[in-house]
This record gives C-alpha cells, sequence and structure tokens, in this order.
C-alpha cells in the first residue's frame, strides 16, 4: 500500500529515525496475561536476589546508566537471574529511568540464559518515552527490533510517548515504518495512532491523518469515538456532535460511551441544561445513560456547589430503573458529606448501601472514615475502621491517613497515634510510604514530638525512601531549634547526598 498523502504529512519530520529492516513479532493473545511475570511470587532465593540488586543500585544511583551497569556487573554478577526477580524490579523503579535502563543493560548481557520477558522490554520502552528520553527510547527500540523483542505492544507505547513528547510527525513516522518492520498498518494500529495524537489534543492533524488513510484503511466505531473524545477534549462540541452524525452515516451506532464523552464536555463547561437536553435526545433514541454516566453527572454538579442539584441526579437515576453500583455510592457517600449531610451519608452507607445489596469496597469504607474524620468523628470513624475488618476489608494507607491527620492536630495524640501505627503495621501488615511518613514527620512536628519525629525520619531513610526537601527543611529548622546538633548534623548531610539543596 503506497500511503504517499501520509508521508508528506511527516516529510519534513527532522527527527525521524530508521529502524533495521528486520522481521518483529506479533504480540499473541495466549502470551499477554503472562507477560508480567513481576506478579508471580518469588522463592527464597530470588527475593535475596531482588534485595541484593536493589541495594546495589541504591548505593549507584546518583552515578550515570554506565556506573550502574558497572556496579551490577561488580556486585551481582553471581546471581542467579529469573524473569520474576527482573519483572519485579522494573514495576518498583516507578519513574527512576536510570535504574530501570541500568539494570535492564546489565541484565541482557549476562550471557547466562536470562532473557527479558515482553513486559520488561515494553516497561522500560515505556519509561524512556515518558521521562522524555527519547533518543535513548528510539534506540532501544532498534536493539529490540534487531533482537526480534518488538511487538505491537512495544509499538503502541512509544507511539503514545512520541506523541506525549509532541514528536507528532515521529509518531507518524514510526507508523509508516509498520510494514517495513512486519507488522501491519490495519484499523487496529491506525486507531493507536490516532488515539495518541487525540489524546495530546492534536485533533486536527489527527483528522488529517484520517483522511489520508481512511481510503486504504476501513474504521470502525472505535475509531469515530476517538474522534468524539478528541474533540471535546479541546472544547468542540460542536465538531463531536457532527462526528457522530458521520458515525451514523457510516453505518454505525453510537453507544452511551460516545454519548458520554458530549456530556462530560458540557459538563466541564458548566453547561448543564444542554446536559439535560442531551439525556432527553439519548432517551428518546433508545440509548439510555448508564450509571457511570450518572455518576459523572452527579460529581460534576457537586464540584461546581450544586449539591442539591446533583441528589435530583441520584433520584432521576432510580427513577430511570438504573440501578445504581458501589462506584455510585461511594461518590453519594462523598457528595452528601461535602454537603454537610452527614447523617445521610451514614444512611446510605449503613442502610441503603445494604438494603439495595450493593457492596462496600475499600473505597466505600475509606470515603466514609475521612467523612468522619472531616467532622471530628474520631470515634465513629473507628468503628467503621473495626466494621471494615469484621468484613474482611484489608485497610491501607488510605484508611489510616485521615485518621492519622486527624490525632496529629491535637496536643498530646502520642497515645492514640502510637496505637494507629501499631495497627497500621502489626495488624494490617503494612509498610509506611512517602506520604505517610511525611504526613507523620511534619504532623509530630507541629505538637513538639521532635525526637519521634526524627526516629521516623531515619527509619524512613534506613528504608531507602528519599524524603522530601520540605521535610528535611522542617526537621532541621526544630532540631535546630532544639539544639539537637547529632540530629542536625546527619540531615544536614543527608540533604546533601540526597540532591535536595535548593
Amino acid at each position: 500500500m503506497a500511503l504517499r498523502g501520509l508521508r508528506r504529512l511527516r516529510g519534513c519530520c527532522d527527527a525521524g529515525r530508521t529502524l533495521l529492516p528486520l522481521p518483529l513479532r506479533r504480540s499473541s493473545s495466549s502470551t499477554r496475561p503472562n507477560e508480567d511475570s513481576s506478579a508471580t511470587a518469588l522463592t527464597a532465593e530470588e527475593e535475596a536476589a531482588f534485595e541484593r540488586i536493589k541495594r546495589s543500585l541504591f548505593k549507584a544511583r546518583k552515578g550515570s546508566v554506565e556506573d550502574l551497569v558497572g556496579s551490577l556487573g561488580a556486585e551481582c554478577s553471581g546471581i542467579r537471574l529469573t524473569s520474576g526477580v527482573a519483572d519485579r524490579l522494573l514495576r518498583r523503579f516507578g519513574d527512576d529511568w536510570k535504574s530501570a535502563l541500568g539494570f535492564f543493560q546489565w541484565a541482557q548481557s549476562r550471557g547466562d540464559g536470562y532473557a527479558h520477558t515482553p513486559y520488561a522490554c515494553n516497561r522500560v520502552v515505556d519509561l524512556l518515552g515518558k521521562m522524555r528520553q527519547i533518543d535513548r527510547m528510539w534506540d532501544l527500540l532498534s536493539e529490540l527490533h534487531c533482537r526480534g523483542l518488538v511487538t505491537v505492544d512495544t509499538v503502541a507505547k512509544s507511539i503514545r510517548r512520541l506523541a506525549a513528547a509532541r514528536r507528532w510527525k515521529d509518531a507518524i513516522v514510526l507508523f509508516d515504518q509498520l510494514e517495513d518492520m512486519g507488522l501491519a498498518r490495519n484499523t487496529e494500529t491506525m486507531n493507536l495512532l490516532l488515539d495518541a495524537l487525540c489524546k495530546e489534543k492534536k485533533v486536527e492533524l489527527a483528522r488529517e491523518v484520517f483522511l489520508v488513510l481512511s481510503p486504504h484503511i476501513a474504521p470502525d466505531a472505535y475509531t469515530f469515538n476517538i474522534f468524539v473524545h478528541g474533540w471535546c477534549s479541546v472544547r468542540r462540541i460542536d465538531e463531536a456532535m457532527w462526528t457522530i452524525e458521520e458515525m451514523e452515516n457510516k453505518g454505525f451506532t453510537p453507544t452511551v460511551i460516545t454519548y458520554t464523552a458530549v456530556l462530560e464536555a458540557y459538563c466541564k463547561q458548566r453547561k448543564f441544561r444542554r446536559v439535560y437536553e442531551l439525556l432527553d435526545s439519548m432517551g428518546s433514541k433508545g440509548c439510555h445513560p448508564n450509571v457511570i454516566t450518572y455518576t459523572m453527572i452527579m460529581t460534576s454538579l457537586a464540584k461546581c456547589e450544586r449539591f442539591e442539584e446533583a441528589l435530583g441526579v441520584s433520584d432521576r437515576m432510580r427513577s430511570s430503573g438504573c440501578e445504581p453500583d458501589t462506584l455510585f455510592y461511594n461518590s453519594l457517600i462523598y457528595l452528601l458529606g461535602q454537603a454537610g449531610h452527614l447523617f445521610e451519608a451514614s444512611q446510605v452507607f449503613r442502610v441503603e448501601m445494604p438494603r439495595n445489596g450493593v457492596p462496600r469496597n475499600l473505597a466505600t469504607y475509606n470515603t466514609m472514615i475521612s467523612i468522619l474524620c472531616q467532622y471530628g468523628r474520631d470515634d465513629d470513624a473507628l468503628d467503621v475502621l473495626k466494621e471494615m475488618e469484621a468484613q474482611s476489608c484489608k485497610p491501607d494507607l488510605q484508611t489510616y491517613q485521615p485518621l492519622l491527620r486527624l490525632f496529629l492536630r491535637r496536643r498530646g495524640c502520642g497515645d492514640a497515634v502510637d496505637h494507629l501505627l501499631s495497627q497500621l503495621v502489626k495488624k494490617s501488615g503494612l509498610g509506611l510510604d512517602l506520604d505517610t511518613y511525611t504526613l507523620l514527620i511534619h504532623g509530630l512536628c507541629r505538637v513538639g514530638e521532635i525526637d519521634w519525629a526524627y526516629r521516623l525520619y531515619d527509619e524512613m531513610v534506613g528504608s531507602e525512601i528519599v524524603p522530601r526537601r520540605k521535610t528535611c527543611e522542617l526537621l532541621l529548622s526544630e532540631t535546630q531549634r532544639q539544639k539537637m546538633e547529632v540530629y542536625v548534623e546527619r540531615i544536614r548531610n543527608d540533604i546533601i547526598s540526597f540532591g535536595l539543596c535548593p
């Protein structure tokens, strides 16, 4: 297929790269569920390998990618590396692209039979693109191509990241090369490109690409939904409605998903009269709103502090015969709490959900606890915590944070905070994260518990969690005021070590 028009669109690209013309391996549905082997439990030997590699990378984290590779080669050469260990490490790196790429290169160079999984390859490509390391991403993509490790998923992630980095023409270049690389330019891959461009608000460019491609590649209903969402994202709702007409003319029936995108756009513009008109129009066409649609409208009204009108949407949904689900009730509980209707929120939580057979999930309990803490009802919040444990709903850190925040506002809070932390760690089996450590340290400083705050800081750093600069500055100021010279010196050294100097 000679798509000269598409090539003209990207012809002036000054950053396009040429991939080696070797065959690519397609993704298959049979392998995708197991791509991420980090979900598999590790053996004791693998856990030890995981911890050893993690420590080595943490020590060398300030160096270059080459330094990380060298450090791993010196300290971890005797480790038996498995895909389970590798995938879990790559998941753990977060946005740390240097550690991810350094580990990836070291693992690939070992020559002991280890081979990267599709998840590992896609993860590093995606991370490099996310962190705007576009040239490195291109180089890795070419290298993976040579090794036959590129799949449609790899290309999809690359196109999305190129578009997000404003490398629109490079994204088109990559699509244009698909057939040269052994992959098909078909409806699926065209939709990937159009979706990536529309998500970055380049809807007009996506439309130009579509007009060039559509004589050769047949669109489907999803193609038109992409454009409906795209036009709505740039607040051009008239074009979105015109796209719906075009969709119908091509023989595709708009769904509730199509209309919900338009309704959401009207909600963002606070054009609620248009929302109700479109709801009526949908009903006349036999396309009835679903619970997701109603939840979105109700939440949008609540954000505009039109609480009574938002509650009216709940009544409208029930009268239409649309059954509420857990997400709807979670939003309703939050809405009632924000509107000052604490009793009604409790009634929904304790009476209406059980009566209608709608299960409460972790978010339901967390929302109720947060609202009760907002009103200073700590005893009631603790009762909800006990109730969720009795229902075998395991708390998470978001469950405890409102309670900790509430108690840390009060002088003499030590026993309550200590009890909660003990329950969090020992009973719930949770570890503290950066946000929770930050909350605790700042709260304890505020109530004068400086020694305790420092001990938590020391525990956080010992757990290889890098504190925020604001936390270090606050603790440094408080320890200086209390003349805790040993602590002061340690925090100063940490600020320099972590690169947190202003």
